[in-house]
């Protein structure tokens, strides 16, 4: 397993490199923009913990580029940042950030983030495939979506909240149900967040986005009619 850390703070790098070797990881160190890039184009990445305030390339335009069409678009990605506001959270998730921790964190926290996205992201385990009669498809063991036979990248959080709402049978999902399910009742990231998700899976889905339904007031269905 190898993880790349881009963080231009030496001593926070370091001490992130620490834990990360201390679950049995490689740490891979970048400390800006550029670097960061290079170690994603190299290949063997499973994971990124990235900065945002960076020299040169921002994290925000290194997630940017993550998430354009390319073979790197699904590496799971954990903002740490001492931006803290709901707008800077938000902003993140919408370019595509898995989660996000904002600094001072327990390295504690952290690790345990890293090891609960690394259990979602991408692998050749055997699963199921859940399927909609809109021809909307997921394999839960390879975590691929399909519309119609044609996959759609999603990020790691985009999968688990599509997942949520249909395994609920048509049953509407609260803001509060869909993070406690796929994050744990301890995530910071405000309701706001799943919101930006939706947003941005209704968007990839297409016209099979139009029955992600918003219920007023209380969450999220997904519609079988």
């Amino acid at each position: 397993m190898r993880i790349l850390i881009v963080e231009d703070d030496a001593d926070i790098r370091t001490l992130i490199a620490f834990h990360i070797k201390a679950m049995g990881a490689e740490a891979i160190e970048a400390e800006n923009g550029q670097k960061a890039l290079s170690a994603i184009g190299s290949g063997g990445v499973d994971l990124a913990i990235l900065d945002i305030m960076l020299p040169g390339i921002s994290g925000i335009e290194i997630l940017r580029r993550i998430r354009a069409e390319g073979p790197d678009r699904e590496l799971p990605v954990i903002v740490a940042s001492a931006l803290n506001s709901e707008n800077d959270i938000i902003s993140a998730l919408e370019e595509g950030a898995d989660d996000y921790i904002t600094k001072p964190f327990s390295p504690k926290i952290l690790i345990a983030r890293v090891k609960s996205l690394l259990r979602r992201s991408p692998s050749k385990a055997a699963g199921r495939v859940v399927s909609t009669p809109h021809g909307v498809s997921l394999d839960t063991g390879k975590r691929k979506c399909f519309v119609s036979g044609e996959e759609i990248p999603l990020t790691a959080t985009e999968f688990d909240i599509l997942l949520s709402l249909i395994s609920a049978d048509g049953c509407v999902r609260r803001r509060t149900e869909i993070i406690e399910e796929i994050k744990g009742d301890d995530y910071p990231v405000t309701e706001r967040s799943i919101d930006v998700q939706i947003a941005a899976l209704r968007k990839k889905l297409g016209s099979a986005g139009s029955h992600i339904a918003t219920v007023w007031g209380i969450g999220y269905r997904y519609a079988e009619e």
